[in-house]
């Protein structure tokens, strides 16, 4: 079966214009992700396995390298070269990021905060609370947190909610970085179930964990990144 993403040579660097220096991010990553499965990206930390993540999302533009996304009709797209639509199609049909920090407007409750994808889906409000409810349960968020702003939580707290807001429309590919970096045992038990399930679904994801206990859990597959080397020092080394 074809992969639903397939990355070939993916790179990134930043450009420091007033320094006249490129950082280089991540380098030569080649990688496949499979419906109902996960691949797991590890590596030291400046490897680049955030910036791959955002690069597939297209919060980065890639510096080099294809990206090829595969829908459900078949279509490819090259998530590297595709327009600013069509990403922002695909992210509210197909695409979801579980990032390390819970963005939201403030003042809107929590149920309201994870119920918003499937409200974007066409779902109607009252059955997209109902269902946010009772993922939010499931992660052991206390109904009485749930007309409450997220900006006041915690930080264990927030990301439940993030974690919530990225499951319930159960994309075609989710993305997750580092999903349980702020939960207690218990919590992080509770999300190992559930990204078990949806791999049951046919769900495909691209995640970073840090714990390698979990990557022996959950992985599929395992892409291991090294930290790309900087032009400088490829001049250092190739100097007479």
């Amino acid at each position: 079966m074809k992969p639903i993403l397939e990355v070939e040579g993916l790179g990134k660097q930043f450009q420091l214009h007033e320094q006249n220096k490129l950082i280089p991010s991540c380098a030569q990553v080649d990688l496949e992700v499979h419906a109902g499965q996960l691949t797991a990206l590890v590596g030291p930390t400046g490897a680049g396995k955030s910036s791959v993540l955002k690069c597939v999302y297209r919060s980065y533009l890639p510096s080099a390298g294809r990206m090829l996304y595969r829908d459900a009709e078949g279509n490819t797209t090259d998530l590297a070269q595709a327009s600013e639509h069509r990403m922002l199609e695909l992210r509210q049909r197909d695409i979801g990021f579980v990032t390390q920090f819970l963005h939201c407007l403030p003042r809107r409750s929590a149920l309201d905060v994870v119920c918003e994808p499937l409200v974007a889906r066409g779902v109607g409000r009252e059955a997209a609370r109902e269902r946010a409810g009772a993922l939010l349960a499931q992660l052991n968020v206390p109904e009485r947190l749930w007309g409450v702003p997220p900006a006041t939580f915690s930080g264990g707290e927030k990301q439940r909610i993030n974690l919530a807001r990225g499951l319930i429309a159960r994309p075609r590919l989710l993305l997750l970085d580092e999903p349980t970096a702020s939960l207690d045992p218990a919590t992080t038990q509770r999300v190992i179930g559930l990204i078990d399930a949806i791999k049951g679904e046919g769900i495909a994801m691209l995640a970073v964990f840090h714990q390698p206990e979990l990557v022996r859990r959950l992985a599929d597959r395992v892409v291991e990144l090294a930290p790309p080397v900087a032009v400088a020092d490829i001049l250092e080394v190739c100097a007479p």
